[in-house]
């Protein structure tokens, strides 16, 4: 049965030749990129829905939030309050394809997702200029984060990559990235969703019901958008010895999405000369969702606590010389 289904998806490659579509909206007018309380205007006008939650008192940095595959910008809203009262800002803006963007469950292209991050840091950074600014990404938010600060990437006081989502396309099952190839190019309007799968994201069921019962969270997905994400994590994986910047990446042992493997290799082969100011911390009892997850409490004290090493080391005054 396989070997015919091969065959039949094989075929209709050929005679049909189709091929995923990446949906993008060009400028009408000339870009006026911008960020109000809850909307960021990107570099071609598109318009993207944001969230924000600031400190009460006194702000000593800013926290970029990007979120998962399928999620949207209120994935941070029970960590944000807590990185409020540390002083810190967080903002975060539904990605292209996701939450409430024109492009829905549609694919941008990861270089789109990546110019949208340049973008918004600029912004960011410009509305802050003296305070240092931080990108949290998480699981697909963290590759978008990665080959936007890989080379010549805008500046940044570090990232933080919550089960990041590096897999290079080399380290997967050939069948499985035929398949997808395949699938993708002949029927990518097809959508399939993660009920099958034997997969626990996260030891907090309640989050999971709540995610459930939210009308912005995907639940099917189309095949050429997983096609996408698979060339997001492959050039993410691939990006690994070109970020120079300070990064701390968060894993946990009971994760069933993102490769033990794979994450491994990424943080080793990060540039040697950035590893005084990298960390990993594996977490025996974490799984997927880091953020949500029962201990999560502990996954952010982990973050303040590497970003407040990261201010004393970035603006610590050197000593007076006798």
């Amino acid at each position: 049965m396989k070997t015919i289904l091969l065959f039949y998806i094989s075929t209709l490659c050929l005679v049909t030749a189709c091929s995923p579509v990446v949906v993008t909206f060009p400028a009408q007018t000339p870009p006026a990129p911008a960020i109000s309380s809850d909307k960021f205007t990107s570099y071609d006008n598109s318009e993207l829905s944001m969230r924000r939650w600031l400190p009460s008192s006194t702000i000593d940095g800013v926290i970029i939030a990007l979120h998962g595959f399928n999620d949207y910008s209120n994935f941070i809203k029970d960590s944000a309050p807590v990185l409020n009262d540390q002083g810190l800002a967080v903002y975060a803006y539904d990605q292209r394809g996701f939450g409430q963007s024109k492009t829905r469950g549609r694919w941008s292209g990861w270089q789109t997702l990546a110019k949208d991050l340049v973008t918004f840091i600029e912004l960011i950074k410009k509305k802050y200029p003296s305070l240092p600014v931080y990108v949290l990404g998480d699981s697909m938010g963290g590759a978008v984060a990665i080959v936007s600060m890989a080379g010549n990437h805008p500046r940044v006081d570090g990232i933080i990559l919550a089960a990041p989502a590096v897999w290079s396309r080399s380290e997967m099952v050939f069948y499985q990235r035929w398949l997808l190839w395949v699938a993708a190019h002949t029927i990518p309007w097809e959508k399939v969703t993660g009920k099958s799968l034997d997969i626990t994201p996260s030891d907090n069921t309640a989050m999971l019901r709540e995610l459930g019962r939210d009308p912005l969270i995907i639940k099917e997905t189309r095949i050429d958008v997983l096609f996408g994400l698979s060339n997001l994590m492959d050039e993410a994986y691939g990006s690994a010895e070109s970020m120079n910047v300070n990064t701390l990446l968060l894993y946990g042992e009971k994760d069933e999405i993102i490769p033990r493997k794979s994450v491994i290799q990424f943080y080793n082969l990060l540039p040697a000369a950035g590893q005084g100011q990298q960390q990993m911390i594996l977490y025996q009892d974490g799984y997927h969702m880091l953020l949500r997850d029962l201990q999560s409490e502990q996954v952010i004290k982990d973050i303040v606590q590497w970003i407040r090493g990261q201010a004393i080391s970035t603006f610590q005054p050197e000593p007076d010389k006798q």
